[in-house]
């Protein structure tokens, strides 16, 4: 979704290029690029006002950094003011000692709060906090229903009294049923409207009082650009907020209303919806967005994703394979059918500092490619996956792979050849030694996922020392507040 505004971001780096100082007049054309990518966006006005003004300030005044171009010190200076716009740390969901924790989710209609809902109770019971959802929307047809559905998919139990219910006496009763079971936390969904009315906000305003949440989250929907802040400050006025949830962050919209919703409203982004299975919501790190947002990947929320997939054991018995030259094609299907639970790979490519400029075509041959390699890796005898040799020495078993899986003798001869090849590079590599990695055996064409990037623009235009440590920083594996720019 930051694709145009990261592009537009670019164009004001390079104003600065071959530049030998940051001056009063050099500073004024990049900044002028930065106020349109921003404004296209559709990040609210005063927003925009405000961040360029600060980022004037702050580049003027900057000593530029011996060995650091003038374009590279404003990138930082615009890093750390989108950071500081976006709210600097991620802010945890609360949680009380005197059980249950209780959620109110507001909104209004189509924003996805039904969903935003069952994603968070999913998001807590992965860090073992037991959930209760009570359904208080008694006015979309079917709301209940959808609640219902989506709790037996995360086995999550729903509280309902069924749709004639006053939506103020539903929530109470579904608190006092989560006191009586010893529930962890509560989280009650409640009615949107197609705009705000004033029968919502009373009847928000009711179960409010009613039930006493500690935490009131709206759940905004990311397409509404420049409106999500105004709508996040209205409720906040006449409701009292503690949060916001952003949804359709994955789609098509411009990004503006993550920019926007912590300035305007004064109310923290905590989660972010990335998707739309339950499983696509993840805490918001403004550092990590304003890292996507320049095109600089986010490695921690890579690991993260990876972490949830992988187990310690497989991973250190993996690494011995590989290091040993025993990787084999049925350890390569393993790893194809991980990377597919982590997401998309366009999901995943933007996370990897450098990929996020993959092109849609580049990205679609790599999921044919995927795809091609896992059906020939299917079409193997056992044996053959264990000794990829046996197939390196023998046409009659790649015709014969080649006609299980329905492509060309040529094709499984090069899936082959390019597995060997990786296998040969990752012993070396386990020796000390670093030669060119190809990637996966076929991804983005002839030169693996190595070609790819060495194709595609840097991970920051001009960023020095990224590719060799650079970006956010990560100490610890849960040092998440840590923030540095490499040799920067």
């Amino acid at each position: 979704m930051f694709d145009a505004l990261a592009d537009r971001l670019e164009s004001a780096w390079k104003k600065l290029r071959g530049q030998d100082k940051i001056s009063q007049s050099n500073i004024q054309e990049a900044l002028r690029e930065v106020r349109r990518a921003l404004l296209e966006a559709d990040v609210n006005l005063q927003v925009v006002k405000d961040f360029i003004s600060e980022v004037e300030a702050k580049a003027q005044g900057a000593e530029v950094i011996s060995g650091v171009r003038p374009d590279q010190q404003f990138i930082k200076i615009v890093y750390d003011e989108l950071v500081q716009v976006m709210g600097e740390e991620n802010v945890p969901l609360v949680e009380v000692e005197q059980k249950p924790t209780i959620v109110l989710m507001a909104g209004l209609q189509g924003t996805g709060k039904t969903t935003a809902t069952a994603k968070l109770a999913l998001h807590l019971r992965k860090l073992e906090r037991s959930c209760l959802l009570v359904a208080t929307d008694v006015y979309r047809p079917a709301a209940i229903d959808q609640l219902i559905t989506l709790g037996k998919q995360i086995d999550v139990p729903v509280f309902d009294m069924g749709s004639d219910a006053d939506p103020v006496e539903i929530a109470r009763q579904g608190v006092e049923r989560a006191k009586a079971e010893g529930v962890n936390t509560v989280i009650i969904d409640t009615a949107g409207r197609l705009q705000i009315d004033e029968d919502m906000m009373a009847e928000l305003a009711r179960i409010k009082e009613t039930v006493q949440p500690h935490e009131t989250l709206l759940v905004v929907d990311s397409m509404t650009g420049q409106e999500a802040a105004n709508l996040t400050r209205t409720f906040h006025e006449q409701i009292g907020i503690t949060g916001a949830i952003l949804t359709k962050l994955d789609g098509d919209s411009r990004g503006g209303a993550a920019l926007s919703v912590r300035q305007i409203s004064g109310a923290p982004i905590k989660f972010v919806g990335v998707g739309e299975k339950v499983e696509a919501l993840q805490p918001f790190y403004p550092d990590r967005m304003a890292s996507r947002i320049l095109g600089m990947g986010d490695v921690l929320t890579l690991v993260e994703k990876a972490q949830e997939e992988i187990d310690l054991a497989d991973a250190e018995k993996m690494q011995e394979k590989i290091l040993s030259a025993k990787f084999d094609f049925t350890d390569f299907l393993k790893q194809l059918r991980l990377l597919k639970n982590m997401g998309s790979l366009g999901g995943i490519m933007k996370l990897i500092p450098g990929m996020g400029k993959l092109s849609d075509d580049q990205l679609k041959q790599g999921e044919t490619q995927l795809k091609r390699c896992e059906a020939m890796i299917n079409s193997m005898t056992k044996q053959e996956r264990q000794d990829p040799d046996l197939l390196a020495s023998s046409p009659s078993r790649r015709r014969r792979v080649a006609k299980g899986s329905g492509y060309k003798e040529a094709d499984v001869s090069k899936l082959v050849s390019d597995f060997q090849k990786m296998r040969s590079l990752m012993q070396q590599m386990g020796k000390g030694n670093f030669p060119g990695m190809p990637g996966m055996p076929g991804m983005f064409g002839g030169g693996g996922m190595g070609n790819a990037y060495a194709g595609g623009r840097p991970a920051a235009p001009g960023w020095r020392g990224y590719n060799s440590g650079g970006g956010t920083k990560k100490k610890k594996p849960k040092d998440k507040k840590k923030k540095g720019f490499g040799n920067l």
